[in-house]
């Protein structure tokens, strides 16, 4: 059974998520919410009983700050690539994770998505 937090952080990774342009979601075959766009993951979201987990496509720059960081780890089987993940996210930190969520995504991103972007939030 889902606590009402973990359907409650769900939530909000999915609005932040599906609030880009063309993101879709799917469920993975490990059962995991995975956000992609033009079929390139950029969030991946994961629950159990008492735990929920959100893991996103970084850099390794990117990888190495956040890894200094008390609530970040290295993502399992897909870290060597940059991701990285965070487990439990409490309210202070959704504003830091909106943003490396966006950055995740532009990561994926086509560069025609891109370069809309970057248009729409220069000005």
């Amino acid at each position: 059974m889902k606590t009402h937090d973990t359907v409650g952080m769900l939530e909000k990774v999915r609005s932040i998520c599906l609030a880009l342009p063309e993101a879709t979601e799917l469920i993975d075959g490990f059962g995991h919410n995975t956000f992609k766009i033009n079929g390139k993951s950029f969030v991946i979201s994961g629950e159990s009983e008492k735990e929920f987990s959100l893991s996103f496509k970084s850099d390794r720059e990117t990888q190495e700050l956040l890894l200094q960081k008390e609530h970040f780890y290295k993502t399992p089987y897909i870290g060597h690539h940059g991701w990285v993940s965070i487990q439990n996210p409490v309210g202070e930190n959704w504003d830091e994770l909106n943003d490396l969520i966006q950055e995740a995504y532009l990561r994926a991103a086509p560069k025609r998505l891109v370069k809309k972007w970057n248009e729409l939030h220069t000005n």
